[in-house]
């Protein structure tokens, strides 16, 4: 059968467009579809806007800390619309290069919502398109809960376009986007509340991380509320009014909170609904996730799937891998399969988490016995500005092996600071290596490399026993 083109990619995101390039270098012949905007979450509504609209909310403290340097500021404001138009012309940049990408590449572009027929056909509006390779790549979706009046609420899709800046911001969730958000939003001035319904966030994370990122959050007056969920949204001649359950206290009445705006960050869906992957046969999880294999296709051989939409590893970077290695696999005859251990990560909290491998808590599940080195020190910054904020730095071995299985970081800079301790990690290094390894001074970071001391073991069943 002749087809239209070798390859037809639904989605312009990182995974789509890296997968569209590489697989067009290896002479394929390839159309990508995209009815949002290019680029997809991380360019347009996730991780680029997000981390300017954090260099932003920095600056108030920033402003702070300069007296303690000798430094006189004066009258200073901040302005909302400014910021968001800013952010919008650069997103309208890089919009522009991935598009352009595209296009040298050969690639053509399709704008438009694409959705399958067959196991070959691909439909855009009216037109038809067949293929011999059809690669899903069509990210996540923000979830909302079912709470009355929740067409209140906004998502992470809303919040970067607000019209006007919300002086009282309330956050539900308690993933990363969430205390990212609650960080922006309180270092730009509005007053910040944050909901969770367990009772601590960043399930997943270091529970020593999780905890300490808790204080500081507290320390710079984001209202963390635990074990608290929202009952009902109301509109108000004033806002919103939020009514709060204790799930703490057997889903008792927790009172009311007024607030301008409530972002709902409580997990993400993989967007696979109306994409006809049923008709083309593809097989998904309950949640809508497409399953892949290890190279990424799915249960039809000329069918791949990468990126957020199959719930691996949500992240931007893992995406474009996953994307390179299908075209690699396919169009180059060089099977790859991506690597989902060791992807060193940061959230941009306020401070930052950096992090890499176990937690020490997966890490004892893992390997039984392990060691675990941790300190927890006021950056040197700080000895100037009188601020009360820690790091806290720690790593976890395997004591059969000595390799470090975990990385973990909370302070400024965290995620810089990771991406080395990655690489260290997906070489197998060991403490003793680094132990071996030179310091950089003064910097946080060399505390990784001068941490001799092993944290004690936790009590047993014994000792709890006894307690």
């Amino acid at each position: 059968m002749a087809y239209d083109f070798d390859l037809f990619v639904i989605g312009a995101g990182s995974g789509g467009v890296r997968a569209s390039r590489v697989a067009a270098g290896y002479g394929a012949r390839v159309a990508v579809a995209e009815d949002r905007y290019m680029g997809g979450t991380c360019v347009n509504v996730g991780c680029v806007p997000k981390k300017l609209f954090v260099y932003a909310s920095h600056f108030s403290e920033d402003f702070e800390d300069a007296a303690g340097f000798g430094w006189t500021v004066g009258a200073r404001s901040f302005d909302w619309q400014t910021l968001v138009r800013n952010k919008d012309r650069e997103i309208g940049r890089l919009n522009a290069i991935y598009n352009k990408l595209l296009t040298d590449a050969g690639v053509a572009v399709i704008d438009g919502r694409a959705t399958l027929l067959d196991p070959h056909t691909v439909a855009v509006g009216d037109a038809r398109y067949t293929a011999r390779y059809i690669l899903i790549a069509t990210g996540g979706w923000p979830n909302l809960p079912d709470t009355p009046g929740v067409e209140h609420a906004i998502t992470s899709n809303e919040i970067f376009s607000l019209p006007k800046f919300p002086e009282r911001v309330v956050i539900a969730g308690g993933g990363y986007i969430a205390v990212e958000f609650a960080g922006v939003f309180n270092g730009l001035g509005a007053r910040t509340t944050q909901l969770y319904r367990g009772p601590l966030f960043l399930r997943g994370f270091d529970d020593d991380i999780r905890a300490a990122l808790a204080d500081e959050m507290t320390k710079k007056d984001v209202d963390l509320r635990f074990n608290t969920t929202i009952s009902k949204i109301e509109k108000t001649a004033a806002g919103l009014a939020l009514h709060l359950v204790d799930r703490a206290n057997g889903e008792a009445p927790a009172g009311t909170i007024e607030a301008d705006a409530l972002l709902c960050a409580i997990g993400r869906t993989p967007n696979t609904a109306g994409l006809g992957l049923d008709k083309a046969g593809v097989r998904t999880t309950a949640n809508g996730a497409v399953i892949v294999d290890a190279y990424s296709k799915t249960n039809v051989d000329h069918i791949y799937a990468v990126g957020d939409v199959t719930d691996r590893m949500a992240l931007t970077p893992v995406a474009i891998r996953e994307g390179h290695f299908f075209a690699e696999t396919v169009f180059n005859g060089n099977p790859l399969s991506p690597d989902h251990e060791n992807v060193p990560t940061a959230v941009f909290s306020q401070p930052n988490i950096g992090t890499c491998g176990l937690t020490e808590a997966d890490a004892r599940t893992r390997y039984g016995q392990i060691d675990v080195y941790k300190t927890s020190f006021r950056p040197m910054k700080h000895t100037m500005t009188g601020r009360d904020e820690k790091s806290v730095m720690k790593l976890v071995v395997d004591r059969r092996s000595d390799r470090v299985v975990g990385c973990h970081v909370l302070g400024p800079d965290a995620g810089e600071i990771m991406q080395g301790i990655g690489i260290a990690m997906k070489c197998g290094a060991t403490k003793k290596q680094f132990d071996a390894t030179i310091g950089i001074h003064p910097t946080s970071a060399e505390e990784l490399v001068t941490m001799r001391q092993k944290s004690p073991e936790p009590p047993g069943p014994e000792a709890k026993a006894a307690e």
